[in-house]
């Protein structure tokens, strides 16, 4: 069974029973009401007809005056004389055995009271009857009994049990047509958020549900909107990290096979027989060459995996990093020179820092080695710079610069600007992506400037311990 007609049946259900609860409450308290109402005016009809009776005069008219109030008043009427004798009775068939011997016991009744009518009401007797003591009267009769049945006093209960019958059936119809609008009303919305989330677990992330409601189905349905959204852009970045990960399985496999196809040409010819010495050294040189590349290349790698992966990728230690400034220099300075270049660094300064040494010093050995590999003529300058609580450590370089549209993706694995010419002076590609994950572990980020022929800033920032 469906919801919509569950919620219907239930809601007609309960409201039937509350119904015919109301309805039979009524017609019961009418009933009960009507007759309590009917015994006061009995008992008030019993004196005054017992009063009438008392005056009468004992003539031939006596008789006839009895069925002529009996017939206005539309009560049986039976009159005693004072030794408990009934001698007029109107109408005679409403006197039985019964009724004879239950007006013995009630006249011996009425003789211990001083003046106050009988009424009898029974469960078991379908009438009511009235025992009337007239007194002093001005003829034979002593005491009056009226009688009349029950049924005559719920006359207007069955034209109000119609009523209320009629209107009963007419509510229960009422609740049902309502009460399945009603379901269907509550319904829908359910039906409505149940086909969307079917529609989004069948992909449709785009799917957005409108229903404007300020009660728990609004909120259901704007909790389906963000989970919606949530999904979609999960999606979006799964897609997009499936994207990066297969283009960084196609890039390891092809800077892989360029070095490993430049050591399988280098072995090849030195197994020539008339190879001359020289010509061995240079492929030795050149085997050698492809084998740290390859070497170099998977330890960036690692790197960058524990970097994903380890929590405990840096060791944090106080430092003062202008010694480690001057440590890069010096391993550096010859580089440079040979090129004919100048590596500065006469705009730093002692500063203590909280960081990795070790990850800060392949930090910067990678930025001083690009700027030296992409810089011709110029200088390879290393600066600091006080902001604040941090200080800013800046590697600027006077070479080729960058493209602005290759910046965003600049810090991206394996991406290169110009592949060919990279790989020709041995890069990885790899290092600018170990330098932005070193410095997100330090809880910062590396940032660039650049121009095309005006050369290229990358720039960090650190925390100041002094």
């Amino acid at each position: 069974m469906k919801i919509r007609s569950k919620l219907a049946w239930t809601y007609i259900i309960l409201l039937v029973i509350g119904i015919i609860t109301i309805s039979t409450y009524s017609i019961l308290t009418i009933r009960s009401y009507l007759l309590d109402e009917g015994i006061d005016q009995f008992e008030k009809d019993a004196l005054s007809m017992g009063l009438a009776t008392g005056s009468f005069r004992e003539d031939d008219q006596f008789e006839p005056k009895i069925v002529e109030l009996a017939e206005l008043s539309n009560y049986e009427v039976a009159v005693y004389d004072r030794s408990g004798r009934r001698f007029l009775t109107h109408p005679d068939e409403a006197f039985d055995d019964v009724a004879r011997a239950l007006d013995n016991e009630m006249l011996a009744e009425l003789e211990k009271r001083d003046g106050e009518p009988i009424i009898q009401n029974t469960e078991s007797s379908p009438k009511l009857i009235a025992y009337v003591d007239l007194g002093d009267s001005d003829n034979s009769a002593q005491y009056l009994r009226i009688s009349q049945d029950k049924s005559q006093y719920y006359v207007a209960v069955a034209s109000i049990r119609h009523i209320i019958y009629a209107g009963m059936f007419f509510s229960i119809a009422a609740v049902i047509v309502v009460s399945f609008l009603f379901a269907r009303y509550i319904a829908a919305p359910i039906l409505h958020l149940n086909a969307a989330a079917l529609d989004i677990a069948r992909g449709n992330l785009d799917r957005k549900i409108n229903l404007k409601r300020n009660d728990e189905f609004g909120t259901l349905a704007d909790s389906l909107n963000h989970m919606a959204r949530t999904l979609r852009a999960d999606n979006e970045k799964l897609k997009r990290l499936n994207m990066k990960q297969s283009q960084f399985f196609a890039d390891i496999t092809h800077e892989v096979r360029n070095p490993l196809h430049t050591i399988s040409g280098a072995l090849e010819m030195l197994e020539l027989e008339n190879l001359s010495p020289d010509k061995k050294k240079q492929y030795m040189v050149t085997a050698q060459k492809q084998i740290k590349r390859v070497a170099r290349l998977f330890e960036d790698i690692k790197t960058l995996q524990r970097y994903d992966f380890d929590e405990s990728f840096i060791d944090r230690k106080e430092f003062d990093l202008n010694n480690l400034v001057k440590e890069v220099e010096h391993a550096y300075q010859p580089i440079a020179h040979k090129k004919g270049l100048e590596l500065d660094t006469t705009n730093t300064f002692s500063c203590i820092v909280d960081a990795d040494p070790d990850k800060m010093e392949q930090v910067l050995d990678n930025l001083v080695s690009n700027g030296i590999k992409y810089t011709q003529t110029g200088k390879v300058e290393i600066s600091f710079e006080r902001m604040g609580e941090t200080v800013e450590v800046s590697v600027r370089d006077t070479g080729t610069g960058i493209g602005r549209e290759h910046l965003d993706r600049l810090f991206d694995r394996f991406y290169r600007t110009d592949k060919a010419r990279s790989r020709d002076k041995g890069g990885t590609g790899l290092g600018l992506s170990v330098v932005k994950g070193i410095l997100n572990a330090h809880q910062t980020d590396i940032k660039v400037e650049s121009e095309i022929g005006e050369g290229s800033r990358f720039y960090f920032n650190l925390p100041i311990l002094n």
